[in-house]
């Protein structure tokens, strides 16, 4: 009889197998303690570690950890809102960049394309310069803001008069068919003189006489090859802006002249201010 009960009251221990499930709940409950007290000062990744050591402690799947990845701090949602806006703004200076980069090419496309135009008309000017034995009296230059057209007062007018000479019209109907051929510039023309004062009673000045002429030489270009008008003008500049010193009669006859710009459309600053520089 002994033998039995012993037997009996062993038996009524054997079972112990409900300690593993309620040893895994305790630990899950520890972990989900633990991670609420530490909710307001984990940040996002190390939440995310967590989470993930925690699934691997409890054989991978989806744990508890899983439930709460979606709450986050008021912190966070401004970390994240910052992080969007930073995105945003990167996209915008990236776009902005491409916008002006093409911009800038098609200017350069512009400009070469504008260089290309210039050069062939003063090869043409100067054909026409050479072909007419004319090499004295007309000069051209293409610099980084025009291309100048610089004529002898001699080539145009007689000694104190702002006419025209009848045999020069022909010369100035050429540079306006010439000029025709690239529409779309400013032209001005421009007089000058020597410090020489007038003489006559037709002009006041040498400011007078210089308007006067450069006015007459702009009304051929008109009248020649229908210029547009409100892209041509005219100014006298009288003796203030010679090209060499007035003190010689070579001086003073180089500085008598008439000037034709062709204004640049697509100047470089660059180069405009290097230009001006030297």
């Amino acid at each position: 009889m002994s033998r039995r009960r012993k037997h009996e009251e062993h038996e009524e221990h054997a079972d112990e197998s409900w300690l593993i499930p309620y040893a895994d709940l305790m630990t899950l409950l520890l972990a989900l303690f633990i991670v609420l007290f530490s909710m307001s000062s984990v940040d996002a990744k190390r939440f995310d570690e967590m989470s993930r050591a925690f699934n691997m402690a409890l054989d991978g799947g989806v744990g508890v950890l899983d439930n709460f990845r979606s709450v986050q701090t008021g912190k966070d949602l401004n970390d994240e809102k910052e992080r969007e806006k930073s995105k945003q703004e990167q996209k915008q200076q990236t776009v902005t960049k491409t916008q002006q980069q093409q911009q800038q090419d098609d200017l350069e496309k512009l400009r070469k394309k504008e260089q290309e135009d210039l050069e062939k008309l003063k090869k043409q000017l100067d054909q026409y310069i050479k072909s007419m034995g004319l090499t004295t009296q007309l000069d051209t230059k293409l610099n980084q803001s025009q291309l100048l057209i610089t004529i002898s007062d001699n080539a145009l007018y007689a000694s104190g008069s702002s006419a025209v000479k009848p045999e020069s019209r022909k010369l100035g109907q050429a540079i306006a068919k010439m000029l025709k051929q690239y529409p779309g510039y400013e032209i001005i023309v421009a007089g000058h003189t020597d410090n020489q004062p007038i003489s006559n009673s037709d002009f006041r000045d040498n400011w007078d006489l210089s308007s006067d002429r450069a006015l007459n030489f702009m009304q051929i270009l008109l009248a020649s090859a229908q210029l547009d008008p409100k892209l041509i003008s005219s100014t006298g500049y009288g003796e203030f802006r010679p090209l060499t010193s007035n003190a010689t009669e070579a001086g003073r006859s180089k500085n008598r002249r008439v000037e034709v710009s062709l204004m640049r459309k697509y100047i470089d600053p660059s180069k405009a201010a290097t230009a001006a520089a030297k």
